[in-house]
């Protein structure tokens, strides 16, 4: 599926928030607010403002991009076409499907990237190049 994957299947998703004056409180549970079973958690933090990380592809791997705190934007491309998310509110998440090219830019300062990931860490998953991900895309 990863190599017909197109930014269409990219998709923001709305956590539900429960709260009042003292503060909210957003519940994540396998299978329902994340369209896949989580098998890794990882954050990204202390990125300067401005600056982008990503630049890469996954062929198995899902992923669920969520700004904690801060915001930043997320560039998604299938080579065909490109599209940019704007992630802003711990309430709101981006699905991330495996084979699309997705770029995490314009952090604002003191932003953190928390990614929920369907597969746990292998170097083997990861498209880095462009150029082996459009051949992977084009297979």
């Amino acid at each position: 599926m990863s190599k017909s994957t197109s930014i269409q299947d990219c998709q923001l998703i709305e956590i539900n928030q429960i709260g009042d004056r003292r503060g909210h409180i957003s519940v994540i549970e396998n299978n329902r607010e994340v369209p896949f079973e989580v098998k890794r958690v990882f954050y990204l933090y202390d990125i300067p403002g401005g600056e982008s990380r990503g630049a890469h592809a996954h062929v198995e791997c899902h992923q669920l991009l969520i700004a904690a705190s801060g915001g930043f934007q997320v560039e998604v491309n299938d080579t065909k076409n490109k599209h940019v998310f704007s992630l802003g509110r711990p309430n709101q998440a981006l699905h991330v499907p495996p084979g699309i090219w997705a770029s995490e830019i314009n952090f604002t300062s003191g932003a953190i990237c928390l990614v929920l990931a369907s597969h746990e860490y292998d170097e083997q998953d990861y498209l880095r190049n462009y150029n082996d991900f459009l051949n992977f895309k084009n297979a």
